[in-house]
């Protein structure tokens, strides 16, 4: 088949972009691929992290692509369109994950869909921050759409919700394994300045209100002296709230922050020194950290939110705090320790879908649907 893609890629960063490249390289083994690619993602002042695009120290593998659409430009919608139509594809692969995207690749796809099938990656439906317009927006989207694609069931959901005909299929994200092998814990321990003989809780990537950093801050108040916090991400927006929060902790000296975006050549270090990850949402769909943390086969606790206890909990892969409270959180913490065979169990239900979440399957499966579409 001849396969475009029309999302972000490099030089765009984040978990997005990392997909995208992932999935570009599975599909060019066995079909022809182009990737479209955004000339302008966002306005800067829409942006809330302190860079969209990589930087010179970044390690992101270019990927070929053709820059094209400016969300923020009209102008460019038809010129985009013009250029995917004349390559003839038979098929158009979009990402799509907040309603702001929705004019712009509305536009896009609903021309298409004359010419080609087009296949909508969902990531999320309804964004986790939500607004009175995402689902009317997200409704002109979809109707470019000849068929969907969710990484989760609480997507599908959402996605049923505003169109119940709708043609899908449920492909869970598959697992990041260009981050390279784990080191030794020692080793992370020293290159990340951490007290060693601790029991190494870590909250990564991106902060955002909905993550409920807060709440973990909480529940990390409450636990005696052998445990450590390592907090590595971006903040979008203020870090005041959280910063007041640990300032009148009892253990704020072992919590260690690395408040930046985190490189792919460092991402080891931490999930190395790491026994356990903590995703206290409080909204979710799926999460690109739980691929991750199964790359580096480090157990989780998660919030019950979107698809975070189907594909975590349900898999054996980490533990699932029934709220979204410290209380709770605290508790699932001092459970995962109390006996080493939780660890265990977890380790080996990780190791059983590493097996199963490879991109050649999330490429074969996507294939499969777009066939018997």
């Amino acid at each position: 088949m001849k396969i475009a893609i029309l999302s972000c890629f490099y030089p765009y960063r984040g978990g997005i972009s990392q997909f995208n490249a992932c999935l570009y390289g599975e599909l060019s083994k066995t079909h022809i691929v182009r990737a479209f690619n955004f000339k302008r993602q966002y306005p800067e002042f829409l942006f809330p992290g302190k860079t969209q695009y990589v930087t010179d120290d970044d390690e992101a593998v270019p990927v070929e692509s053709t820059s094209l659409l400016d969300t923020a430009n009209p102008f460019t919608y038809h010129s985009t369109y013009k250029a995917i139509r004349d390559w003839k594809p038979d098929v158009l692969i979009v990402r799509y994950w907040m309603s702001y995207f929705a004019p712009s690749l509305g536009y896009i796809t609903r021309r298409m869909k004359k010419h080609c099938k087009v296949i909508s990656i969902l990531d999320n439906v309804i964004p986790h921050e939500q607004h009175f317009f995402d689902t009317p927006l997200t409704r002109y989207f979809l109707k470019g759409s000849t068929g969907s694609v969710t990484l989760c069931e609480a997507v599908s959901k959402d996605l049923l919700r505003i169109d119940p005909d709708a043609e899908y299929a449920v492909i869970q994200h598959p697992l990041y394994s260009h981050f390279g092998e784990k080191k030794s814990r020692a080793e992370a321990e020293k290159k990340l300045g951490l007290a060693s003989g601790k029991k190494n809780i870590l909250f990564f990537g991106l902060i955002r209100t909905y993550k409920g950093l807060d709440i973990l801050l909480e529940a990390f108040g409450r636990l005696p002296d052998e445990y450590q916090l390592i907090i590595a991400g971006e903040p979008y927006g203020s870090f005041d709230k959280y910063q007041e929060i640990i300032d009148r902790l009892p253990g704020k000296d072992r919590i260690v922050m690395d408040l930046k975006y985190i490189k792919d050549s460092e991402v080891t270090d931490y999930f190395s020194a790491a026994d356990l990850a903590v995703l206290p949402y409080r909204s979710a769909t799926q999460s690109g950290i739980s691929s991750v943390s199964y790359h580096f086969e480090v157990p989780m606790i998660v919030t019950d939110v979107g698809g975070l206890k189907e594909t975590i909990g349900d898999r054996g892969t980490g533990l699932v705090a029934e709220e979204g409270t410290p209380e709770a959180i605290h508790n699932e913490i001092l459970r995962f320790f109390s006996n080493p065979s939780i660890k265990e169990g977890c380790i080996e239900a990780i190791r059983k879908e590493k097996e199963r979440l490879s991109w050649k399957n999330f490429a074969q499966m996507l294939t499969d649907f777009i066939r018997q579409l």
